[in-house]
Order: structure tokens, then C-alpha cells, then sequence
């Protein structure tokens, strides 16, 4: 269980965005829902198996807490995580050390409580004008980007001679763009713009990735962590 913690931390609160998670999880599914508190990136994501410990509707609140607990060098080898219950309901996390002296419980947030903090956004879909899977190459050019544009928030994203570019700023000022990857299919013809920020955050996830844009106002990344996988959908900004 504690991978799947991990995963779940490291896929969410480790944007620096997101605090709370809702869990959904049956016999055959188990799905993972959030939303980052200015709403700019919106997470729905399944693991490739269902988790047995994860059955039932719950939140889980203060990632940062969660985060701190399973990095504890107690809780590194032969720890013991349990899901604790009231009513059949998951109510937290036990956790113990391999001989039992050092113990922490983590609380889980109700269903009725997670269901009102975390309104369920949806997604109704939409046509994507490009579609690629992100080389290491082209992730690191974006940071460089971003390093030398550091006043900028958001990105304008557009097809040109069928490549995707990027461009930062205002030409009447300081500004820049690149080439975010050669020969593509499709087009973006609409100048939306993207949070910078966000964006960095999840290509730097481990995971193979792909990344989509749309000309009605939509982009999403999928990551693949080998556990499950995590859709982002960020919806576009206005400047």
C-alpha cells in the first residue's frame, strides 16, 4: 500500500498546487480526483489495478502531512500500514514501525465532507489539434525558456511550418520562443495561454508522458507512472 501513497503524493501535493484528494475505489476500480485550489489543473486518474485497501469513498486532506509521515527513515523497511474502519467506512491510516515502537495514524476525510470540498469538474471532451509525447530534450529547452522569461505565468502554445511553438512575453518588451517539437500532426491556430508553471510541474513527474492542446480552450498531459494513470486538464487562462 505504501507505493501506492507514494504515487498518489507524488502525483498531486508534489505540484505544490494540491492539498486534498478524493479516492474512489471498488472491487474492479480504484480512481483518484483533484483540483488545485485556483482551479488551473484538474486531476483524474485510475490505477492500472485496484487497490483492496482502497475501497469505499474518502478524502485524503493535508497531503503535506502524508508526505512527511512516508518519508520517516522509521517507515522506510518492514513498516506496517493499515487501513483503519468505523462502520465498514475507511477512516485513516495506522502506521508502525517493524518492531511497533514508533507509530503515527493519518486521518482520512468522510465521503460527505470530500464530496462537498471537491466538487467533481467535468470534463465533457474535446478535439485536440496536436498530440505528442514530450521529449526529455524538449521539457529541459522549456525550463530554459521559463528561467530566462522568469516574469512570466502562462505561455501561448501555436503550430507553424507543422511545428508546435511556445512563445513567452510581449515583443514590445522582453520575450522569446522555441520549438517544442519538430514535424507534428495537426494545428493550433488560437493564441490560449497555459500556466508555465503547472505545466514544468507535471512534465517533471516521473512517468512516460503525453501531451495534447485544442483550439477550444482545453490541454491535457497524461502521465504513466507504472501504477496508474494521471490525467491533467488545464483548462486556459486568460492573461
Amino acid at each position: 500500500m505504501k507505493d501506492y501513497l507514494q504515487d498518489i503524493v507524488q502525483h498531486t501535493h508534489n505540484l505544490g498546487i494540491i492539498d486534498l484528494v478524493k479516492i474512489v475505489g471498488t472491487e474492479n476500480t480504484t480512481t483518484v480526483e483533484a483540483l488545485s485550489e485556483e482551479r488551473t489543473v484538474i486531476v483524474n486518474a485510475q490505477f492500472h489495478n485496484p487497490v483492496p485497501e482502497f475501497i469505499g469513498t474518502f478524502g485524503m486532506p493535508n497531503l503535506s502531512k502524508l508526505n512527511t509521515i512516508l518519508g520517516i527513515p522509521e517507515y522506510k523497511e518492514d513498516a506496517r500500514l493499515s487501513i483503519t474502519k468505523k462502520d465498514d467506512a475507511p477512516t485513516g491510516i495506522h502506521f508502525e514501525n517493524s518492531i511497533g515502537d514508533f507509530k503515527n495514524d493519518y486521518r482520512f476525510m468522510s465521503a460527505e465532507i470530500v464530496n462537498d470540498q471537491l466538487k467533481t469538474v467535468k470534463f465533457k471532451g474535446v478535439k485536440w489539434g496536436v498530440e505528442i509525447e514530450p521529449s526529455i530534450a524538449a521539457i529541459q529547452r522549456l525550463k530554459f525558456q521559463a528561467q530566462a522569461n522568469s516574469g512570466e505565468t502562462t505561455f501561448i502554445a501555436k503550430t507553424e511550418n507543422n511545428n508546435l511553438m511556445f512563445y513567452f512575453g510581449d515583443h514590445s518588451s522582453h520575450a522569446g520562443n522555441f520549438v517544442f517539437a519538430h514535424d507534428v500532426a495537426g494545428s493550433l491556430t488560437k493564441a490560449w495561454s497555459w500556466p508555465l508553471s503547472a505545466v514544468i510541474s507535471i512534465l517533471s513527474l516521473s512517468g512516460d508522458k503525453m501531451i495534447r492542446f485544442s483550439d477550444e480552450g482545453a490541454a491535457q498531459i497524461t502521465v504513466d507512472s507504472g501504477l496508474a494513470i494521471y490525467n491533467y486538464i488545464l483548462p486556459a487562462q486568460t492573461k
